[in-house]
């Protein structure tokens, strides 16, 4: 029986020749970086993180893994606590030892990549009443791995857990672990919201204003596409995690991976509120720099006026609290 292959809106194609990977090692040879700059670690909050159930809190613990607290459930986005990928080291440890780490409930997976999905992590992480979640095409697999309360989604799909809804919507990029898994499984990020946000009385109307959490985006990995206006016109987005790295050489990443100037264009695209950046600083993954991202991201947001305050830049083991809000 033939195997499912995923696609991206529009089909676009993120495929690339030898020839083309060939070129890509050619230029990074020929490419002189300065990588002097680390992006600092701080001691975590164990205490608070260890004892919180109330406060929505986002902590990053590097590249696209952020332990995230929210209406009394501890989740994991694309948990990868490895020491190298590939050939090369990681930069910086991880903002969190997984040894501290809180019990976990829900683990999100944005799809498969080996930096995205590390089977060692989850394995360290995953308890009998965890749910995984990953993207359609994926969960055999995972089954097969032994990690079995899991749970896949197609794009556009949500599932309920306590009080949080957990969609999945598109990215545009790709997927591989062996070489005959190509785009076997989907792609895609995750936007929480609270499952009950609006509170009626005994004949059905709507209560006053009351406070609640905000609604979380974590976009995952992707390129630019016209995805990010859809997720913005059909969710409300207060706080958007989003790619900055892994970009250069542009001409071969540009399908799979936004650049900081598109990060920022994409975090406009679903109005979000606040933008927390990430994928950059833990892996050497491309030939871009954690100081050269950051600063064109810093370029920009000047240039289009985004106040400062709008983004959050994080240390590894930084956490972020965001108050409730009346709605």
């Amino acid at each position: 029986m033939p195997k499912i292959r995923y696609d991206n809106m529009d089909n676009v194609n993120t495929d690339h020749t030898v020839k083309q990977f060939r070129q890509w090692r050619k230029e990074r040879r020929q490419k002189k970086k300065d990588l002097s700059y680390q992006v600092p670690n701080m001691p975590p909050e164990l205490d608070y993180l260890h004892a919180n159930r109330l406060d929505t809190s986002i902590t990053w613990i590097g590249h696209s893994t952020f332990f995230i607290q929210y209406e009394g459930l501890n989740i994991l986005t694309d948990p990868v606590w490895a020491n190298r990928m590939g050939f090369d080291r990681r930069l910086r440890e991880p903002g969190i030892a997984i040894s501290d780490v809180p019990p976990v409930d829900v683990i999100l997976i944005s799809h498969s990549h080996y930096d995205h999905l590390h089977l060692a992590s989850i394995r360290r992480l995953y308890r009998a009443e965890a749910a995984l979640i990953v993207p359609v095409g994926l969960k055999k697999k995972m089954l097969r791995k032994g990690f079995h309360n899991c749970l896949e989604l197609k794009w556009w799909d949500h599932t309920v857990i306590g009080n949080v809804k957990i969609s999945f919507v598109p990215t545009q990029h790709w997927t591989r672990r062996t070489p005959f898994d190509t785009n076997t499984s989907h792609w895609g990020g995750y936007v929480l919201e609270p499952a009950n946000p609006v509170q009626v009385d005994a004949e059905g109307e709507a209560e006053e204003a009351q406070l609640l959490p905000p609604n979380l985006y974590f976009a995952g990995d992707s390129g630019y596409f016209t995805g990010f206006k859809d997720i913005g016109s059909r969710y409300r987005i207060h706080v958007a995690m989003m790619p900055i790295g892994a970009y250069e050489p542009e001409w071969f990443m540009a399908s799979q991976h936004v650049n900081p100037e598109e990060a920022l264009q994409a975090f406009q695209d679903v109005q979000a509120e606040t933008m927390i950046p990430m994928h950059y600083g833990t892996f050497r993954l491309a030939d871009d720099t954690a100081r050269e991202a950051l600063d064109r991201m810093e370029a920009e947001r000047k240039r289009l006026g985004i106040e400062e305050e709008r983004l959050k830049v994080l240390k590894h083991g930084e956490t972020l609290r965001i108050h409730p809000e009346r709605r």
